[in-house]
């Protein structure tokens, strides 16, 4: 017969088993009304649908860009889910990768997101992210199995600003919502790049684009981003390959990011696009 010690053991594992458990669920519940009220803060594009007219007016690169990944006549996006697979480091080059799954809701008038990941730290402990730019306003939240806060950064202007600049950057995955219509104002800076700038109440972002030689965008640059780490603005950059046609539009289906940072590029997420799904109307 077991002890009555073992007994209040069990008893305090399968609490704490719940617990978790329960937090979890209460985790997911939050998070999909956080995405319920994104999407239906969402309103349709300015125009129905794209054509080469939209562009003509453009620099060079960024005509050639719009005229390379879209089709006449492509419907433009409301919406976009995404679903991620790929790896997460924390810290230095000496820091291992962690696996991650993620899904990520977007939304293009007005401009927002809800990126929801889940990364296994350790085999038992998976550490949730909750990433966002809703209303105007950018946040984070990370909790470990779902209970335990590691990261929180709630909003204020430097925040507000890196959560758009993140929107702008991840806006090759759904094109149209960088065409001119839709709010991005344009800048040529030579042959093959050129700066998109994107103001949504009150705060504004700004990205460099750079491009490939067949006319996609081959990286995402921006010389200050956030960074809650250090408190401080630094040097961003993203990158972007292996281009596929989904719903009429050629997106990039891997991609990673890094900090540029003074003694060195941190690398910090890498991914393949595992599912990809968009609604126009």
């Amino acid at each position: 017969m077991p002890s009555k010690s073992a007994r209040w053991l069990s008893a305090a594992a399968l609490g704490a088993v719940a617990a978790v458990a329960l937090s979890r669920v209460r985790l997911e519940r939050a998070t999909a009304r956080r995405v319920r009220t994104l999407l239906a803060d969402a309103d349709p594009p300015s125009k129905p649908t794209y054509g080469r007219d939209d562009v003509a007016d453009l620099p060079e690169p960024v005509r050639r860009y719009f005229e390379t990944v879209l089709r006449d006549g492509q419907s433009r996006v409301r919406s976009a889910r995404l679903e991620q697979r790929g790896e997460f480091r924390l810290g230095d080059d000496e820091d291992d990768w962690k696996p991650l799954v993620a899904t990520q809701h977007y939304t293009t008038n007005p401009p927002g997101f809800v990126w929801d990941a889940d990364i296994r730290m350790l085999p038992f402990l998976p550490v949730r992210v909750v990433d966002a730019y809703e209303r105007g306003r950018g946040s984070l939240r990370a909790m470990a199995l779902s209970t335990v806060p590691v990261a929180t950064a709630d909003p204020t202007p430097e925040m507000d600003e890196g959560e758009l600049l993140r929107y702008l950057a991840e806006a090759v995955w759904f094109p149209t919502a960088l065409l001119p219509g839709e709010g991005v104002e344009w800048e040529a800076r030579d042959d093959r790049s050129a700066r998109a700038t994107l103001t949504d109440r009150g705060t504004t972002a700004s990205v460099v684009f750079h491009f490939r030689e067949d006319g996609r965008v081959e990286r995402v640059s921006a010389d200050e981003r956030y960074r809650q780490a250090d408190d401080g603005f630094e040097r961003w950059t993203g990158h972007f390959d292996d281009y596929e046609r989904r719903e009429g539009m050629s997106v990039p289906t891997t991609a990673s990011v890094e900090w540029n940072l003074p003694d060195g590029d941190a690398p910090y997420w890498r991914a393949t696009i595992t599912g990809f799904d968009v609604r126009t109307r």
